[in-house]
């Protein structure tokens, strides 16, 4: 008994979610149940913030839809529903929830983003002419 509580409380991650950090601009593929069809639709913002962990985590994502209405919308981490998400790029900030980002239009909103450092290639030793 105590072992089918134990798999309940732990499940298994959705492989195609990556690791996520606020900031990240993500394309979010989620499936939508219309009557009979069943089909994709594209979710394309920035991550506001991840919330709780384990079974009950979720991370929000915000857009800037038609005529500059923002629309934020909730996805599980563990859902069956979210078959793939993309990070587009990651995005530089200070912050783990990015609310401030509500009360900022246009340009304001947009975000440094945050680059990685290559691995540097070591040089080749130089060959000595023999003489």
């Amino acid at each position: 008994m105590a072992d089918i509580l134990r798999s309940l409380a732990r499940p298994e991650p959705n492989p195609n979610i990556p690791a996520l950090r606020p900031g990240d601009t993500v394309r979010v593929h989620n499936r939508i149940v219309e009557g009979d069809r069943e089909r994709v639709q594209i979710f394309q913002g920035t991550v506001m913030g991840l919330h709780g962990g384990g079974t009950n985590g979720t991370f929000t994502v915000r857009r800037i839809a038609a005529h500059g209405v923002g629309v934020e919308r909730t996805f599980a981490l563990l859902s069956p529903r979210v078959e793939k998400v993309e990070v587009l790029r990651h995005g530089r900030v200070r912050r783990a929830k990015l609310y401030y980002l509500r009360a900022r239009r246009g340009k304001a909103t947009r975000l440094r983003e945050r680059r990685e450092a290559a691995p540097q290639k070591k040089a080749a030793p130089v060959a000595q002419a023999e003489a």
